[in-house]
């Protein structure tokens, strides 16, 4: 049985005790699942997924025109997706272009100007943005559940959202469409008068976002609605080969940016290798796994940086890191000044959390996207070599 499917049984006969039975020649009835309880589902499904693919269709309609693009997308959370545009009549992403982001690199490519736009960012950290969303959701919005309807030959939970007024703001951040939507929230001076809905459809079978919209009103008068809907979407079936691979095609202009590693490697023997100094071996929780060293040759002022990436396969965007540079970044002036097995130490707190410190000439970093990491004990295991 289809995991997602488990899941869905498992909420089903969670809420037994919500069963009325109204007489022995009716079936019984049971209650629907509380918009609270879908949402929740709906994280934990993001949480340990492994890859989705999907069409997706995206559609804009503003009193003057309608925008609609058509795209074919897969996707490997946190960071890894393609994205090709199959039909468009948005003039800024023309049907034919192409999105492909992998861990170190992200390719563009526009078909009307034949330029391929390659970006550099080997260490880019990467959060869960449709995971802090659907939380966001969960922690600040009322939520009403507006029953069920078919989504693609698919049964979805309609829920209504309603944000504090203090959180609209000029964009819009997409469950479905796991990106920022710019939308003109700013069209009035009176924000009573400014009315923002959200609707969102959690597939039955997945517990998963398949359909979004959002409309901005004012007096009662919508002046633009995005709706975004995915097809034939499919989970954790796995995806091809070379998925997140780009060639592009041999008439394009290819443009760089951003700084190229001097690699980017599987193993700490072969970063260090290359790198001018000994590479730690830090003591990390077992449930993480190392999946890639990057070694940055920046401006000379800067030197080297190496960062060691380490991340949980089974929970997304559960990742921690390990940097050694050979000048020191952090400023101690604006940091919590801790001691660690007798070296002198400083913690950052807030989305990232972090402990640095430096030894002799090189400079280490142990930062963490979630609250759980035990940088400390890390940071204390690779203490000044």
């Amino acid at each position: 049985m289809n995991r997602r499917r488990l899941l869905a049984v498992g909420v089903t006969a969670a809420l037994a005790g919500c069963v009325s039975y109204p007489g022995d020649d009716e079936p019984p009835e049971t209650e629907p699942p509380e918009s609270e309880t879908l949402v929740r589902d709906a994280i934990e499904t993001r949480r340990h997924m492994t890859d989705l693919q999907a069409r997706r269709t995206m559609t804009v309609e503003t009193p003057d025109e309608t925008v609609e693009r058509t795209e074919r997308i897969a996707r490997n959370p946190p960071a890894k997706q393609r994205i090709e545009v199959l039909e468009s009549t948005d003039p800024d992403i023309p049907a034919g272009a192409v999105t492909v982001t992998n861990r170190a690199t992200t390719w563009e490519y526009n078909p009307s100007t034949a330029v391929v736009d390659k970006q550099y960012h080997p260490n880019k950290v990467d959060t869960d943005r449709t995971r802090l969303v659907l939380e966001s959701l969960l922690e600040k919005s009322r939520l009403g559940y507006e029953g069920v309807e078919t989504v693609d030959g698919r049964e979805a939970h309609v829920i209504e959202t309603k944000p504090p007024v203090d959180d609209i703001g000029p964009t819009i951040n997409l469950v479905v469409g796991e990106t920022t939507f710019v939308v003109p929230l700013r069209m009035t001076g009176d924000p009573d008068a400014m009315d923002l809905s959200r609707t969102v459809w959690i597939d039955d079978e997945y517990r998963y976002p398949i359909k979004e919209r959002n409309a901005v009103s004012i007096d009662g008068e919508t002046r633009h609605e995005l709706t975004v809907t995915y097809e034939d979407l499919v989970i954790d079936a796995g995806l091809e080969p070379g998925t997140f691979t780009y060639h592009p095609p041999t008439d394009a202009t290819v443009v760089t940016d951003g700084r190229k590693p001097l690699g980017v490697f599987e193993s700490r023997a072969a970063a260090e290798a290359v790198a001018p100094y000994h590479l730690p071996e830090p003591a990390v929780p077992g449930s993480y796994l190392l999946d890639r060293v990057t070694v940055v040759e920046k401006a000379e002022r800067f030197g080297t940086t190496t960062t060691l990436w380490y991340n949980d396969p089974n929970v997304v965007a559960r990742e921690l890191y390990v940097a050694v540079r050979e000048v020191q970044r952090f400023s101690p002036d604006v940091l919590e000044e801790i001691e660690v097995d007798g070296h002198t130490a400083y913690r950052r707190d807030g989305r990232i959390q972090s402990v640095f410190w430096t030894c002799d000439d090189v400079s280490y970093e142990v930062s963490s996207l979630t609250d759980d990491a035990p940088l400390l004990e890390i940071a204390s295991s690779i203490g000044c070599p």
